[in-house]
């Protein structure tokens, strides 16, 4: 049995607090730490974990432990929209586990979450009880309109909430853009994401990337067999064609499994980042990660 988690939290720019994140995340037995991605402009980090399920929980939760300890968001700015210190955590199966095996893997590590560090918790996705929280962004407007978490309550002073839940695989992905016109990219943005009529399961925002002198196409590919990766990247492509503006590349943040690779072989998405090792099936074997 193999789980993995992709805990998603507000540091982007101290390389030691995320170090001390993901130093705790690693550091359980029968759990294994793939990857760590982090950005300045999101101010993010991105770890990610899989081993047993029992073990991906506790490595999980002593990486909220230490997010919670380090991470002021009271102090926090960035382009990436977040509720709290450790923003999202999902769990998601991947061998001989199924969702709703990890919706009560998250509703578990959601009642440890408050009772031993007074965060409250959103539910979402499979681990849901509430209908209008299934999808992350809804859950996010409500809980910035005030909205009561599923389990505890108000807010942590310092730590907000955190979102937990179960879910499928999904390829977070950002196509970068060589404009500073932000109003490009969130009209990119907007017309290639599902919910503005465009493809299916594909979720997008436009964001700056002053670091760079960059804007982004931000993508969560919900699932890359019902819209694969080239077009995505091909639809954006186009849309800058019209504008006279040059895609830069696209970026991977975590890991990407073999099959969505296979599905758009033989298409250029000039990648920036993509090495074997952020495969997610690579990396398990180089780690003889078993469950």
């Amino acid at each position: 049995m193999i789980v993995e988690s992709v805990p998603n939290f507000s540091e982007g720019r101290d390389p030691v607090i995320i170090a001390e994140i993901a130093q705790a995340a690693s550091g359980v037995e029968g759990a294994w730490l793939l990857d760590t991605t982090s950005d300045p402009d999101h101010n993010r980090a991105v770890l990610t974990v899989a081993g047993a399920p029992a073990s991906v929980v506790a490595a999980v939760l002593a990486a909220v432990s230490a997010a919670v300890r380090r991470i002021d968001l009271t102090r926090h700015a960035g382009v990436h929209p977040r509720i709290g210190a450790a923003d999202v955590v999902p769990f998601v199966p991947v061998r001989d586990v199924s969702l709703e095996d990890c919706a009560a893997l998250a509703r578990a590590a959601a009642g440890r979450i408050w009772r031993e560090l007074r965060v409250p918790v959103f539910l979402y996705e499979a681990a849901a009880l509430n209908h209008d929280r299934l999808r992350l962004e809804n859950v996010r407007r409500l809980a910035l309109a005030g909205a009561a978490p599923d389990i505890g309550e108000a807010r942590h002073p310092t730590a907000g909430a955190a979102v937990v839940g179960a879910r499928e695989f999904l390829i977070a992905w950002n196509i970068n853009l060589r404009t500073t016109d932000l109003g490009f990219a969130r009209r990119a943005a907007r017309a290639i994401r599902e919910s503005g009529g465009g493809l299916p399961a594909v979720k997008a925002l436009g964001l700056p990337l002053e670091s760079r002198g960059e804007t982004q196409v931000s993508i969560n590919l919900t699932d890359f067999r019902r819209t694969p990766l080239h077009v995505v990247f091909g639809a954006v492509s186009a849309l800058c064609r019209g504008a006279n503006v040059e895609v830069a590349g696209s970026e991977l943040i975590g890991m990407i499994p073999q099959a969505a690779l296979d599905i758009s072989s033989g298409h250029d998405l000039r990648w920036l980042n993509l090495r074997p090792e952020l495969v997610l099936e690579n990396r398990l074997r180089q780690l003889n990660v078993t469950g």
